[in-house]
């Protein structure tokens, strides 16, 4: 059936992709009117009312995909799990051996077992459900805006508002919001990987110049929904949104599942381990008891019923409550998570690689000085700046903004009357500078460029020196650069400024233009450590994670500012380090290097790269377009809301404030989660393999059942009540300050350890029962069974206390209300049952009050017990979870 639903669905998608091709293609090609005319719009945007007739008409900028999140999916996915197909199976089984061929039909087994799956099933959905809400309630707090032009004037929108015939404008950092077709560009370089697999950017123009043969992602004046920004600006004209794209025409191709972290890797293989022993056990508990007791339809539902007792149907409900409840517990902490898989390996996180501006800054960058190539203040600098910074239109950074805002309090805005814009190269961060071609009113042109300084002195021939234009010899390159170094040491970021007035006529500027500039002066900023940036770094390390600078600004403004928060200065290598160094030189460096300086986004990239091959788990913190590749690179992408759409797209965290503090409590939750989940898939995992070596020694030396398979299931009902809480339950300070990696290993020799522990306890129950209790025979088997079913679920109760913790349980350790009241409610039930005529309705007799004073012995032995062996445990092998 799947095999047909999948290549329909091939079809409806090569159907998609064909159509959504055709109209693109045809779009491209298109004279520009004729275009206009399709779309029934106009290079002056669209008016409010046609925006509401298309929102209407088109719905949501948004892609969906019809099975990939519905409530149906959900409910699938909540149903359909290994554990539950393993009951159905048991139920079906049992259908045949307790109904259909049974003199007297009983279907109690069936409906305990029918039971089990429909609690996990609804407790599944219901979770996933209110995860799901939670997700949708969260990712609104994000938003991805665009600029359209609308009734005549340029509207910031969110993306998912944008409809066909929008005039979308478009500059560095921008995710293109639709299917678009360029009005104008310049230097427009888009990022399309998401689709080609292309690393590199590719440039988009307004004229064509394709043939209408080209592959459709070669055309050069289309840009495709899903694809950003890199340099540049344009503006375009939206042709097609959501699934109507040619992204979302591949929506489902694309959308596959995610690649599985190391965590969900190793649930698996132990879910995986669980199934197979139970495989293992139900033909060998069949084959001895039938052997031993000559009753194989018995044999058969007893090893039916231990099938179902070994299977930890649970463990989709313990993980995802546990992932819904870290989500909207970091939420509170204001961090977003987009992936839910994101939390454990932001609890794993041992390497923190951060951008300095904003995350160790105020990010409130202040133009402290305007200066010469002596140093002295000349004005006539920051009015060249201002000029360049004003009169650009691309994304205007924190340093535009500043040099404007001082521009603004010096009285210079009266300057820029007597200047026109006629072209500009945009910034981009290879070459790391901006330029401007202004003109006078008398005709006079003159190109402005401010950018990083070893760049601007690398196309500079010239230097302007006390009113004189001077070569760029060696003399004049070691003023400009001790000015510089001077100044940069004092930590302030500095920023060159140069200028040429011999500048052609006509004709397009490119960055060919950008040479034999005169250098001028220097702009200085100053952006101050953040007061609680120290004491975040102090308290990550405390936690276990070291904090690494990877910055695009020069050595000595980092060594300032990285050397007022804490983090390392000893070393720093620079990007011109990184790029002359192998991989082998660049490993052994990132394992004494805190602080990387003046790196390019490959570099960063890079960088991260070898943190991971060093074994460690990275995380990396940044809002630019130049943080995207490492964002991508690292196991866990962190963002702010306030950061560049490619950034937040790219991110799978988002912080609501930009601050380190918050990221402290957001590893902390995922240690947390991690730790919740562990505790579950240890006791399950010790637990089950206790219970094997439990039934599988008493039905060696047994003349009957030691339990019925309605109170096996009885049981494991009870049990799975008692595990509800796990999710909530509190995790000791201890255990949150290190970083948490999933360990295989450490569950199989936690099995070792602590089944064969529960088993020896089981079988004294066994002892007590046949020569204290005198149930020592086939009359007496209601009475043993319910010894056992007593002691079995209440040291399953307590075995949950004595497993969360290290420490001394309820003396040392409290456990979350939201556990402790399900685990008395099952006790108090399990005692009542035990020592009543109740028990009678599961086949077992009541037991006598003498055997209390027994119970109460092995359990108090059993806990002793657990404590010497978590000692022993800890001793070898350095921790208990």
């Amino acid at each position: 059936m799947k095999l047909f639903r999948n290549d329909s669905e091939s079809k409806q998608i090569r159907k998609n992709k064909n159509e959504s091709e055709a109209k693109l293609r045809a779009s491209a090609f298109d004279d520009l009117n004729a275009l206009f005319a399709t779309l029934e719009a106009t290079p002056q945007g669209l008016t409010a009312e046609q925006v509401e007739e298309r929102q209407d008409e088109y719905g949501k900028n948004i892609i969906t995909s019809d099975d990939g999140n519905g409530v149906l999916h959900r409910l699938r996915e909540a149903v359909i799990n290994p554990f539950n197909v393993v009951l159905l199976i048991i139920a079906i089984i049992s259908i045949f051996t307790d109904v259909v061929s049974s003199a007297r039909p009983d279907w109690l087994t069936v409906s305990i077992i029918l039971s089990l799956v429909l609690l996990s099933s609804v407790i599944a959905f219901v979770q996933s459900q209110r995860s799901n809400a939670a997700a949708e309630s969260l990712s609104k707090m994000i938003s991805n805006k665009a600029d359209v032009r609308r009734d005549g004037q340029m509207t910031e929108i969110s993306m998912d508002e944008v409809v066909p015939g929008d005039i979308v404008r478009l500059s560095a950092g921008d995710m293109i919001p639709a299917d678009v077709r360029f009005l104008t560009t310049k230097d427009t370089f888009v990022a399309q990987a998401a689709l080609t697999g292309e690393s590199n950017p590719v440039e988009k123009f307004s004229d064509i110049k394709n043939n209408r043969d080209d592959a459709l992602t070669d055309l050069q004046n289309i840009g495709f929904m899903g694809s950003n920004i890199v340099s540049g600006s344009a503006t375009a004209v939206a042709l097609s949104i959501g699934n109507e794209t040619y992204f979302g025409a591949m929506a489902k191709s694309l959308s596959g599942d995610r690649a599985k972290n190391s965590f969900e890797r190793g649930v698996d293989s132990v879910s995986a381990l669980l199934i197979r022993l139970m495989l293992v056990m139900v033909p060998i508990m069949l084959l001895i008891n039938g052997l031993t007791k000559h009753d194989w339809i018995a044999a058969l539902m007893f090893a039916i019923s231990i099938a179902v007792g070994l299977t930890p149907e649970m463990l989709p409900v313990i993980m995802t409550s546990t992932l819904a409840k870290g989500a909207l517990s970091m939420s509170k902490h204001n961090v977003i998570v987009k992936t839910l898989g994101a939390i454990q390996t932001f609890g794993e996180m041992d390497v923190l690689c951060t951008d300095k501006t904003g995350t160790l800054t105020e990010d409130k960058i202040v133009l402290e000085k305007y200066m010469n190539l002596h140093g002295e203040d000349d004005s006539r600098i920051l009015r060249h700046a201002y000029r360049n910074s004003y009169f650009q239109t691309g994304l205007k950074n924190l340093i535009d903004l500043a040099i404007i805002n001082r521009a603004v309090a010096n009285g210079l805005e009266s300057t820029l009357a007597d200047f026109t814009r006629v072209d500009e190269i945009p910034f981009d961060f290879t070459r790391r500078r901006m330029s401007v071609v202004l003109e006078d009113k008398n005709g006079k042109r003159q190109l402005i460029t401010k950018g990083a300084v070893e760049e601007l002195i690398a196309i500079s021939a010239y230097v302007e020196i006390g009113g004189k234009i001077l070569p760029l010899d060696e003399e004049n390159r070691r003023i400009s650069m001790q000015t510089y170094e001077k100044f940069n040491a004092d930590g302030l970021r500095m920023i060159a400024v140069a200028q040429k007035n011999e500048v052609p006529g006509s004709g397009a500027f490119s960055v060919a233009d950008e040479r034999d500039m005169v250098l001028i002066g220097f702009v200085g900023f100053l952006d101050p450590p953040k007061e609680s940036a120290k004491t975040a770094i102090a308290a990550l390390k405390e936690h276990g994670v070291r904090t690494v600078v990877l910055t695009g600004d020069s050595e000595g403004v980092a060594i300032k500012v990285c050397g007022k928060v804490g983090v390392k200065t000893a070393r720093v290598i620079t990007g011109k380090d990184v790029e002359a160094m192998d991989d082998a030189a660049l490993l052994e460096a990132v394992e004494n290097c805190d602080l990387f300086a003046k790196l390019s986004p490959a570099q960063k990239e890079r960088v991260v790269k070898m943190f991971q091959t060093a074994g460690h788990t990275v995380g990396y913190m940044g809002d630019g377009i130049n943080d995207a590749p490492p964002l991508h690179q690292a196991d866990v992408g962190i963002s702010v809301d306030s950061a560049v759409d490619i950034a937040k797209e790219t991110a799978d965290i988002i912080l609501l404030k930009k601050d380190l503090m918050v990221l402290e409590e957001g590893v902390i939750e995922g240690r947390r989660t991690f730790g919740n989940i562990v505790k579950y898939i240890k006791m399950a995992a010790s637990g089950n393999f206790g219970n094997m070596i439990s039934v599988m020694a008493a039905s060696l030396f047994l003349p009957f059942l030691p339990m019925l398979p309605v109170q096996i299931l009885t049981q494991n009902l009870l049990c799975d009540f008692s595990q509800m809480g796990i999710p909530f339950d509190s995790v000791d300070k201890e255990y949150l300050k290190k970083p948490r990696k999933w360990e295989t290993g450490s569950i199989k020799s936690f099995m070792a350890f602590m089944g064969p522990l529960s088993s020896i306890f089981d079988i004294l129950c066994f002892a007590v029962m046949w020569w204290a209790m005198k149930a020592n025979g086939a009359e007496f088997a209601p009475l043993f069974q319910c010894g056992w079913f007593v002691f079995g679920t209440v040291s399953q109760v307590l075995v949950i206390h004595m497993i969360r913790t290290a420490k001394i349980p309820f003396l040392q350790s409290k456990p979350s209300a939201a556990l402790l009241i399900p685990t008395l409610i099952v006790a108090a039930i399990t005692l009542i049952v035990g020592f009543s005529t109740l028990s009678v309705g599961l086949d077992m007799s009541k037991l006598p009050l003498t055997f209390i004073p027994w119970l109460a012995v092995i359990l108090a032995g059993y806990c002793i017990a657990s404590q010497i062996v978590k000692k022993i445990y800890i001793k070898k092998y350095g921790e208990w979870l």
